[in-house]
């Protein structure tokens, strides 16, 4: 016996023996009873002293008190008790039966409601317009068509063909098994139909069938269309990616409640229109977290940063209390852009709130921490967190691996095999990005063989990307180009993009312009391959080239995406371009670019100007590759940090050649420890020496 149920009954002789009388069930008395139990029974405690009360007013076997007590029951999930008190009742109404198959169908527990269903007609009960809709859908539930299609004859048996409450959960029960077609059948049988008769059907055409056109055609048919309805569409054209559907229906209905202002600010985002997502945002009266969540969401996704942060700090301001899908965006975001000391607020507040216990909002700090090159509190958190699941060990496997610390990356894999947790397919991105960086083209070969025949995983496009770029960058080129020639699967843009880029590396011509064919074809937009090509001419003095494929890019509007670098100083994250000139601070850092420049001349540094794009004279190449983002980035840290103070960049293309030898002397001559992120690895710098040994 549950203990609720013991203190219960132990309550009541108490308070008889000091009472000295018992009470009898009158109708003053029942309805007294009742009422009390529906002001109290807010918690098991509350349910408690309502069973205690029953006993004492003597309403064991009073059928319309103990029916309430059990509907408070199901209200509260403690169906077991309700069932406990139920069997003490010697002959129980159909009202009592009832409330009982109701409280198991709600509480998720089919299986319960329909041996309790069973038991009423044993005992020789007749089920009502009360009791079949919540046995039809307990069957709904199992996803049992035999059985549903027995409750449907049920129906006929005790003559509620006609009840619209039956009906209407005969085609919600159809609807569950996903045969529309009965659902429909049922539908068009009934003599009256309800709003939700017409709202489940609608349901099932939108969420089981994806079929919008038929559930419009049966919108446009219902005589009067609630909220309820309006939500179910909406929420069909958002899923299904109709935005502009959504938002014209949106827009015509007159109150908007949470979850369809929810709703449509989601679709906002999903299309990328952060903008009209925010004016609704600001224009709602009513707010809970999934508001919050997805418009901060919204601003990481498109890469504003800025608001994503003001909009969690003004969240806090009006005492919400972030949870962890908030937490876990946030720390996404400062992934993505580097902010270090955002996320290191973050980590405090998580440690505050005791988040650490989540394994989800954890993993999220450990790939903020490496995406941020802290890999020692990546490590420290990782070691920290219990019952790590394989997403927790793959973010650990990649940060090593993106900070090219290859053999720790392998040790923790192995260490993952040990602990008996199976990889997945992004566990191995992960090791054949180590093994690429570490320049261990055998153990690669070793480990994407092994996905099939020790794992019986299949390699997918990203792993044989990660294949060509490690023999790519290990300068078998022939062979990189061969593996390609014989995947099962038709090459993707990162694969002839591994193959450019290693093209790129070791000067080869030939298969570069192979590369670049077959990228123009699959992408047409993104000018970044021609410009390697471009910059693979110009390294061989093939200027007539470069010439020809500036003219493709300009015939085509092929645009080169620009480079654009990040870092945080003092908690705010700077941005900038190319020769940007728009910072509140351009002018100081153009003098810092110029005392750069004067010392590295000071110390023998030669600008690498072979890959600048024109046939123009070196002075103009060296004051080209000079205004960088990378180093408009480096300048601007060096000005606004103390001296000593780490250095900490994001870029979102890979690093050139003479920003990269630049960098090394940079952290030499001003004495200064360097991190840049760039699309696809770390580079630490240290009195002139780069974690990657110039293998990148």
């Amino acid at each position: 016996m549950p203990e609720w149920h013991q203190l219960g009954m132990a309550c009541a002789p108490l308070c008889l023996l000091r009472l000295g009388r018992k009470f009898s069930s009158t109708e003053a008395t029942r309805t007294s009873v009742v009422a009390t139990l529906k002001s109290s029974s807010k918690s098991p405690h509350d349910l408690k002293k309502g069973h205690a009360l029953i006993i004492k007013s003597g309403s064991r076997c009073d059928d319309f008190v103990v029916g309430n007590f059990v509907a408070s029951c199901g209200v509260l999930g403690l169906m077991d008790y309700a069932q406990e008190v139920f069997e003490e009742m010697p002959e129980p109404n159909g009202f009592v039966w009832n409330t009982m198959i109701r409280g198991f169908q709600r509480n998720g527990r089919p299986l319960d409601a329909l041996v309790f269903f069973r038991r009423m007609r044993y005992v020789g009960l007749q089920p009502d317009r009360f009791t079949l809709p919540f046995v039809v859908r307990s069957s709904g539930g199992l996803l049992e068509s035999w059985c549903g299609k027995g409750f449907h004859g049920c129906v006929f048996k005790f003559g509620l063909e006609f009840d619209v409450f039956v009906q209407s959960s005969l085609v919600e029960m159809y609807v569950e098994f996903g045969d529309i077609g009965m659902a429909r059948q049922v539908f068009n049988e009934m003599p009256e139909r309800d709003s939700v008769a017409w709202t489940i059907l609608i349901g099932g055409y939108v969420n089981r069938c994806c079929d919008m056109n038929a559930a419009r055609r049966l919108f446009d048919q219902m005589p009067e269309k609630d909220i309820v309805v309006m939500n179910v569409m909406i929420g069909g054209y958002v899923k299904l990616g109709d935005v502009d559907a959504a938002n014209e229906m949106f827009s015509k209905v007159a109150t908007k409640d949470l979850l369809m202002c929810n709703t449509m600010m989601g679709g906002y985002v999903k299309n990328w229109d952060v903008g009209a997502a925010y004016r609704l945002f600001v224009e709602m009266t009513e707010r809970d977290m999934v508001s919050w969540n997805t418009m901060i969401g919204g601003f990481i996704q498109t890469g504003r940063f800025k608001e994503a942060t003001e909009l969690f700090h003004r969240m806090q301001t009006e005492n919400l209390r972030p949870n962890d899908v908030t937490i876990v965006g946030m720390l996404r975001a400062c992934s993505q852009v580097g902010a270090l000391d955002m996320g290191k607020w973050l980590h405090a507040y998580v440690d505050r709130n005791r988040y650490l216990v989540n394994v989800v909002v954890g993993t999220s700090l450990v790939d903020m921490y490496c995406k941020c090159g802290v890999l020692e509190c990546a490590e420290q958190i990782f070691d920290q967190l219990h019952d790590k699941d394989v997403t927790a060990w793959n973010a650990m496997i990649t940060g090593f691996a993106m900070h090219g610390k290859s053999v720790k990356a392998l040790e923790l894999f192995r260490q993952m095999q040990h602990e008996r947790i199976q990889p997945n397919e992004v566990t191995f991105v992960g090791v054949l990005c180590a093994c690429t960086h570490g320049g261990l083209v055998d153990e690669g070969k070793q480990y994407f063989h092994s996905m099939v025949s020790e794992f019986g995983l299949t390699p997918q496009l990203e792993h044989y990307g990660c294949m060509v770029d490690l023999l790519g960058r290990a300068g078998l080129l022939e062979e990189a180009y061969d593996f390609i020639k014989g995947m099962p699967l038709a090459p993707h843009t990162g694969v002839w993009g591994a193959l450019l880029g290693a093209c790129k590396i070791h000067g080869n011509i030939e298969l570069a312009e192979c590369a670049i064919k077959h990228l123009i074809e699959l992408d047409k937009e993104d000018g970044g391959y021609c410009a390697i090509l471009s910059n693979i001419y110009a390294k061989a003095g093939r200027w007539d080239d470069v010439a020809k494929v500036r003219a493709l890019m300009k015939e085509r509007g092929i645009e080169k995406k620009p480079g654009c670098s990040s870092i945080e100083v003092d908690g705010k994250v700077h941005e900038f371009g190319v020769g940007d000139k728009t910072h509140p601070r351009s002018e100081e850092i153009y003098t810092m670019l110029k005392e750069i420049s004067r010392r590295l001349t000071m110390h023998g540094y030669v600008a690498r100007t072979s890959e600048v794009f024109f046939d123009v004279e070196e002075e103009e190449k060296e004051h080209a590759l000079c205004f960088h983002s990378e180093k408009l980035a480096i300048a601007f840290g060096l000005i606004s940090t103390k001296k000593g103070v780490m250095l900490r960049i994001v870029k979102n293309l890979r690093v050139c050649d003479d920003c990269h030898a630049a960098t090394k002397l940079i952290s030499k001559i001003f004495e200064r420890d360097l991190i840049i992120r760039d699309r696809s690895r770390f580079h630490h710098f240290r009195q002139g020496i780069c974690s990657c040994g110039d293998y990148w």
